[in-house]
């Protein structure tokens, strides 16, 4: 599998029915996170628990890619993630648009940087990260 091929695979997953997304991480991995909330940086059993916490949270919790570009082991994914919540479970919502660069090593990913913004009342910012085929 190429590189993209591998975090076009997670960005498949359900990650809210899931429980071996784990797996497609490198036990060395390092999450580098900008969001409205501020910088977090997250270690591969941090990376396990925040997995755990969604699977308990959520029924559903998807990816819709807008945008996925490969040069070599460095995979940049554009993408809005969209969640069903346990007190909700017959609305799905959009959450947050993300911007994640991937390095892929051993065929796992290994390290990330991403940045995200929480999805806002402003239909087009959902609807244009929408209109970009893979």
């Amino acid at each position: 599998m190429s590189a993209k091929e591998i975090v076009k695979a997670f960005y498949s997953l359900d990650l809210a029915k899931e429980d071996t997304a784990i797996d497609m991480i490198h036990k060395g991995c390092v999450m580098h996170w900008s969001s409205s909330k501020g910088f977090t940086e997250l270690n591969y059993n941090e990376i396990s628990d925040m997995l755990l916490s969604v699977r308990q949270s959520f029924l559903s919790f998807k990816y819709k890619l807008s945008h996925l570009l490969e040069d070599g082991n460095t995979v940049t994914a554009g993408y809005t993630i969209y969640t069903t919540s346990i007190e909700t479970p017959h609305k799905e919502d959009a959450l947050a648009h993300f911007i994640s660069i991937w390095e892929v090593k051993n065929k796992k990913l290994y390290k990330c940087w991403e940045i995200s913004q929480l999805v806002d009342d402003n239909p087009k910012g959902i609807s244009s990260f929408s209109e970009i085929k893979i």
